[in-house]
């Protein structure tokens, strides 16, 4: 039987550029960038990586197909090097192979790495994807805000939510994750805004408005992973692990079948519970310490606060109300200023959550800094409400 892999690879060094808009740089300039922060930090010589894992979502933007692009630029010694791609949630499924890597024993050094320049597509949100087993106009018209939007108004119609309450609960997410972001010099919008501003913000897809979703951005992040005993060899204090890894990929039910009624992330749900029981977890409201969500939309994280199984459901708008996610409540949400404040280079997202996670473990996040940090989660979302590729993980302190 399958026995997970709580604790069996730790983090040695990770590595995060300041998200934004990089004209002058290209996507080799960020990855050169986050992979020397993270291989000084894990203090190895880069001979030491085995294998690694590059996350791009968009191939067609100036990073190109395959692993190549990141054996060139770092110039790898003939190591396997492959390209990981699986939408919004890439970060974390190229974080996840070289996990696996490691704790598989086929290595002892493995490295991931998310890159992505979205400002150079021209588009102002996320540029258009293939159709691939869908009808080419079967989603003709979809869009990210309308989509989530949508997901807005079920989960009001579902739990007797008024629109006023709704509106209010989003804000406060959005205000709460400026004022995390206005402390973080990586973020790429740091300034903080009001709850008034998102109130009577221009309306994107009812009811969301401007300041409820996130920006586009460039940036990269690294990570390079080894086994406990490894970390403890190079003199590593303060060990971070991997405490569970988990992937829920939507199977059609969602988009094809009444069953579901729009209000929740069926995926995030399933992904959530399995990587507790990985990590030993049975009361993630009492036990975690720190969330990031993937906030693509402040509806996103509020949807999925529940979806975690630490909201009960229906109870998260009260929750984010009292300030139970706030940066000073009992567990801060986008302590870091989430995709609200960095923006969302897609292959980077699932990787930089991590980093900040990393941080706070190890007690480097300065004016942010949580205090004591246990067991940190990161969920990170590829797709639409009924069509994605959800990830959770979990890292802490070793034998937390």
């Amino acid at each position: 039987m399958a026995s997970g892999i709580r604790d069996k690879v730790a983090i040695l060094g990770m590595g995060c550029t300041p998200f934004g808009e990089h004209w002058s740089k290209g996507a080799e300039e960020l990855m050169v960038a986050a992979f020397g922060e993270a291989l000084a930090d894990a203090g190895i010589e880069r001979k030491r990586i085995e294998a690694a894992w590059l996350s791009t979502c968009l191939d067609e933007v100036n990073v190109g197909k395959s692993g190549l692009p990141l054996a060139e630029t770092l110039r790898f010694d003939y190591i396997p090097v492959s390209r990981v791609e699986n939408y919004c949630a890439s970060g974390s499924d190229a974080f996840r192979s070289a996990v696996y890597a490691v704790a598989a024993g086929a290595c002892d050094v493995a490295l991931a790495l998310g890159v992505e320049k979205l400002k150079d597509t021209g588009f102002g949100g996320l540029p258009g994807l293939t159709a691939g087993t869908q009808a080419p106009l079967w989603w003709a018209n979809l869009t990210a805000p309308g989509s989530f939007a949508q997901l807005a108004s079920a989960y009001r119609a579902k739990h007797g939510v008024s629109r006023e309450d709704l509106k209010r609960a989003m804000a406060r997410i959005s205000v709460k994750s400026h004022a995390n972001g206005l402390k973080n010099p990586k973020a790429h919008l740091q300034r903080a805004i009001t709850e008034d501003d998102v109130l009577n913000a221009p309306l994107v897809a009812d009811p969301l408005g401007l300041y409820d979703c996130c920006g586009v951005s460039d940036g990269a992040a690294a990570a390079i992973v080894t086994t406990p005993e490894i970390a403890k060899a190079l003199g590593k204090r303060d060990i971070v692990t991997v405490k569970a890894l988990q992937i829920a990929a939507s199977n059609g039910i969602e988009e094809s079948h009444s069953t579901w009624d729009g209000s929740y992330f069926a995926t995030a749900r399933i992904a959530a519970s399995r990587a507790y029981r990985e990590a030993g977890i049975e009361r993630p409201r009492e036990q975690l310490s720190l969330v990031e969500c993937h906030d693509c939309f402040s509806v996103t994280e509020l949807v999925t606060l529940e979806d975690l199984h630490i909201s009960p459901e229906g109870g998260a708008v009260k929750d984010v109300l009292d300030g139970f996610y706030d940066g000073d409540g009992r567990i801060p949400c986008q302590i870091d200023g989430g995709l609200k404040c960095f923006g969302h280079p897609i292959g980077a997202s699932g990787i930089r959550m991590l980093y900040e996670m990393y941080l706070q473990l190890q007690g480097r996040a300065g004016a942010r800094q949580r205090g004591a940090v246990d067991l940190c989660l990161t969920h990170n979302l590829g797709g639409f409400p009924a069509r994605n590729v959800c990830s959770v993980a979990i890292v802490g302190r070793e034998h937390a």
